[in-house]
């Protein structure tokens, strides 16, 4: 698997497996009727970055990299990942995490924040957890699953930087 970062023509082989996560309603606080438009702007021009994961099938996965907060959190990013289904299981999103960490200490970023962890997300929260983000706070019933209904959503957090953070 390589990871590299995503060209405006790579959309055509990311909106498949945006339009998968985004419709499924599962994990992602996307409408389930997100347009192509819509998406490419979400994930390929609002980010700082965005890269891709490819197999020898292609690209598999992708996620982006962009500042959390303006001005005083300039320093935390947030990233976003997604992977076909038919590619899960096989480590890419570890990969992924793996490198975004990487890169988001060559941009400058000190830590990295996501936002809205759906608690059913079990896989991708045990995934963080391994990795070392930290649950540090919890949002309750504000995720609307579309089988479980309101869920808590999660905030994690890692602090990537050598330096230690204030305390």
């Amino acid at each position: 698997m390589q990871i590299r970062e995503a060209t405006t023509t790579d959309f055509e082989a990311i909106w498949p497996i945006f339009r998968e996560i985004a419709s499924a309603g599962e994990t992602y606080a996307y409408p389930r009727e997100t347009s192509k438009e819509e998406a490419e702007r979400l994930w390929m021009q609002q980010p700082r970055k965005t890269f891709v994961a490819e197999t020898n099938e292609g690209i598999a996965g992708t996620y982006y990299i962009k500042t959390n907060q303006a001005g005083p959190g300039n320093h935390v990013c947030n990233c976003g990942y997604m992977v076909a289904s038919a590619a899960r299981g096989q480590g890419l999103a570890t990969t992924m995490c793996a490198h975004s960490q990487a890169i988001a200490l060559d941009l400058g970023y000190k830590a990295m924040q996501f936002n809205f962890v759906a608690s059913s997300n079990l896989g991708a929260i045990r995934l963080w957890t391994r990795l070392g983000f930290e649950t540090v706070g919890r949002l309750p019933r504000a995720f609307d699953h579309p089988a479980k209904g309101l869920i808590d959503a999660l905030v994690m957090y890692k602090w990537l930087a050598e330096d230690p953070p204030n305390a």
